[in-house]
């Protein structure tokens, strides 16, 4: 029996989401499980799995569209169903004919798609509108470069281009009918806007005023420098990338609405990087010591399981089990995939864990339930040299941790002056949730255990 595949909803409060590739062709069969499209979300791709065995009839909507939650993509079917009758499959369905139901996906000026979010974590979900222009009927294609010309535009037709390239050129004050498309029919797509920006003539900086004369006022002599007014072309705008622009929304509500506070330790971490460089020693993968930091915060929640929480509108929700976010900053944007119940992991499989996220973010593979849940993200910018900073709480989580490099310091011991290597750890906590007496108990046993590391190793 024929079926419409619809877009699902990928990510938590998302409208819309992008079909980045399909793996199945037209009038091809697929069996249950088999994927049939590549969702992308903005941290993450997500695939869309057969429920049963069937035939891919008719594909929607074409690779790399923006398609609002819920509206169709494909149509479905069984052996029995003869692609000569996809229109009146479709008609009978609701969609009409292929080409109005692909069309029918495109956001419109009355209702704006919409996309929803992720940067530091995926629950919040604050949104970013994008109103798209009409789509209409493809452009005329010149057949020797197989390239968008402006003879649409002469010939008073619109411009067939993607929802998202038309307002990157807005944003980069280009004219859509000036730009070249290398999608089907001559569809101009984001990559089309990126490379006529990379193209675009540097502008030559504007020569600086002349400066005044040299005025001696009571003996002291005063040189006036004229500067010139900054105008457009002192700079160049690169719109955001999706990503980017839902890190500051994201970020923005988090500091808004989450009411924080901020607990500051130093740990001296000589036993740490002792342990570490006997395991490295024992053993053939290399433990970091954002590991020996992860399985350090697992052991604090053990330790104190109060402060495993979220808070939610109706309720203060209670995790059973310590699930850790790590901040990843990855070739295509900051992400948090979470891993599951440290608690339990050896220091070998948390590391290895971590390493495989770091290589899946890097390439835009992670899944979507990999970037939920947990209470806390710890967020490490020691290796970059950073000595002390706070982070922003990633909602709904109720703690970030961030960590500074550790580096030698002198200190007093039993009343002599020392050398040790002192790391610096801030925690920024959700007030809500939890009070400043419960997380300063849980930053304690966290710097026990860090310096007193045969802890992790129980």
């Amino acid at each position: 029996m024929a079926a419409l595949l619809r877009m699902p909803a990928v990510a938590a409060n998302a409208d819309t989401a992008v079909l980045l590739s399909w793996s199945i062709g037209e009038n091809a069969s697929y069996a249950a499980a088999d994927t049939l499209a590549e969702v992308e979300t903005d941290k993450a791709v997500v695939d869309i799995d057969a429920e049963a065995d069937g035939v891919m009839l008719k594909r929607l909507v074409e690779a790399g569209a923006q398609v609002e939650v819920g509206a169709p993509i494909a149509l479905l079917g069984s052996t029995a169903d003869s692609p000569d009758d996809v229109t009146a499959l479709l008609r009978e369905l609701g969609a009409d004919d292929p080409a109005a139901a692909a069309q029918s996906v495109a956001p419109t000026p009355d209702k704006p798609a919409t996309y929803a979010a992720a940067a530091m974590g995926e629950t919040l979900s604050p949104e970013i509108s994008e109103t798209a222009d009409e789509v209409a009927a493809p452009s005329i294609v010149d057949p020797a470069s197989d390239k968008t010309t402006a003879i649409a535009a002469s010939q008073g037709q619109r411009i067939f281009a993607s929802p998202i390239a038309r307002r990157m050129a807005n944003d980069a004050q280009l004219k859509i009918d000036t730009l070249n498309g290398t999608g089907p029919g001559g569809r101009i797509r984001r990559d089309d806007v990126n490379a006529a920006i990379a193209a675009r003539e540097t502008v030559v900086q504007p020569t600086p005023a002349p400066t005044e004369p040299v005025t001696t006022i009571a003996a002291t002599k005063v040189q006036k420098i004229a500067t010139a007014t900054p105008t457009a072309a002192d700079w160049v705008d690169e719109p955001h990338s999706r990503m980017r622009a839902l890190i500051a929304t994201r970020l923005t509500a988090s500091k808004s609405t989450v009411p924080h506070f901020y607990l500051r330790a130093s740990v001296r971490v000589d036993p740490l990087l002792a342990l570490r460089a006997e395991l490295n020693a024992a053993v053939s993968g290399k433990i970091s010591v954002n590991d020996l930091i992860l399985k350090a915060a697992a052991h604090a929640y053990t330790v104190v399981p109060e402060m495993n929480v979220v808070w939610t509108d109706s309720a203060l929700r209670r995790y059973s089990r310590v699930d850790i976010s790590v901040a990843v900053a990855s070739e295509r944007g900051l992400v948090t995939p979470t891993v599951r119940s440290v608690e339990s992991l050896s220091i070998g499989t948390l590391s290895e864990q971590v390493k495989e996220f770091v290589q899946r973010a890097n390439a835009g593979r992670l899944k979507q339930e990999e970037l939920e849940g947990g209470a806390l993200t710890v967020s490490n910018l020691g290796m970059l040299g950073v000595e002390d900073f706070a982070a922003i709480i990633n909602p709904p989580q109720s703690a970030i941790l961030a960590v500074g490099a550790a580096r030698p310091e002198a200190v007093v011991t039993d009343g002599r002056v020392d050398s040790a290597t002192i790391m610096r750890v801030t925690l920024a906590v959700d007030h809500r949730a939890v009070d400043g007496a419960l997380a300063a108990t849980w930053l304690g046993h966290f710097t026990k255990s860090l310096e007193t590391p045969l802890i992790l190793l129980a």
